[in-house]
């Protein structure tokens, strides 16, 4: 297995930065909105937002919906609202479901806005901080969310660096974050998970390795996709699975031979844009 524990050597001093940054303004937030990606919910939800949230409100929008398996995007949404989130599903870029958030964060922060009113503070617009990893699609969804383009996007982790404060309506405004890792992955498999989805720079990803994992997984969930992709059958080995796509997509190198390398990414691309199909990379517990 391609083990991706420790990124720490390559954890972005940005990073670093952005968390003192969410440290220092938490105590201006009503509500924390957290993106997690719909195909890896659990890997993609970072634990130092539990503590640095301590308190506050809570909206977990699972994103990425349209490429991830929807019977399991159920199976997690009623998992974390067993949990007490409130949870939305989502296409951000689909911008009435994006516009739909403000009435949610609106009930989430019910008590609180009746609790201003009581004291006779009334129009006072919700504060609330959006976070998650990289590569997750939080700029998509502030763009879709605030009807005009209010944040960078990119297909790469790391296009926003800064805190930029957005006014969404009258009744809300947002804190934009950059998207942040944690440096040490207890558990190797989040950080294939994430390896798998982009959310962690490519340069220091193994990727055949990364591949050849994704390929074990996707043969005992989703080998029809693989059939109809790839043509690879049941039963394949991993290596033999990646000479098959680099013979398929004609990924070969000089003298006639397999490139396995780029056959891995033909792969990793394929996943991540959606054209393998919908697929979730992770179960819920239970």
């Amino acid at each position: 297995m391609a083990e991706i524990t420790n990124i720490v050597n390559w954890y972005p001093g940005h990073m670093t930065s952005a968390r003192r940054m969410m440290q220092e303004n938490i105590k201006l937030i009503d509500i924390v909105i957290e993106l997690l990606d719909a195909r890896v919910p659990g890997a993609s939800k970072n634990p130092d937002i539990d503590t640095l949230a301590k308190g506050k409100y809570r909206l977990l929008i699972l994103n990425k919906t349209d490429l991830a398996d929807p019977q399991m995007t159920k199976r997690w949404k009623s998992y974390y609202e067993e949990q007490g989130y409130a949870v939305l599903l989502m296409d951000s870029r689909n911008r009435k479901e994006a516009t739909s958030v403000g009435k949610v964060v609106q009930e989430v922060c019910r008590e609180k806005i009746e609790r201003d009113r009581r004291r006779g503070i009334v129009g006072r617009p919700i504060k609330a901080m959006i976070v998650g990893i990289p590569n997750v699609g939080k700029s998509t969804f502030i763009n879709s969310f605030a009807g005009k383009a209010a944040a960078k996007t990119g297909n790469k982790p790391g296009v926003t660096k800064g805190k930029q404060w957005i006014r969404i309506s009258k009744d809300m405004d947002l804190l934009d974050t950059p998207g942040i890792l944690w440096p040490k992955f207890e558990n190797p498999a989040v950080g294939t998970a994430l390896g798998w989805i982009g959310s962690i720079n490519d340069d220091i990803l193994e990727k055949i390795s990364l591949a050849s994992d994704l390929l074990v997984f996707l043969q005992k969930y989703y080998c029809n996709l693989l059939l109809e992709r790839y043509k690879i059958e049941d039963g394949v080995s991993p290596a033999e699975g990646l000479a098959r796509i680099a013979d398929v997509r004609k990924c070969i190198k000089k003298g006639n031979e397999p490139d396995l390398d780029k056959a891995a990414k033909c792969l990793l691309d394929d996943l991540r844009s959606g054209r393998l199909g919908r697929v979730t990379l992770e179960y819920p517990e239970g």
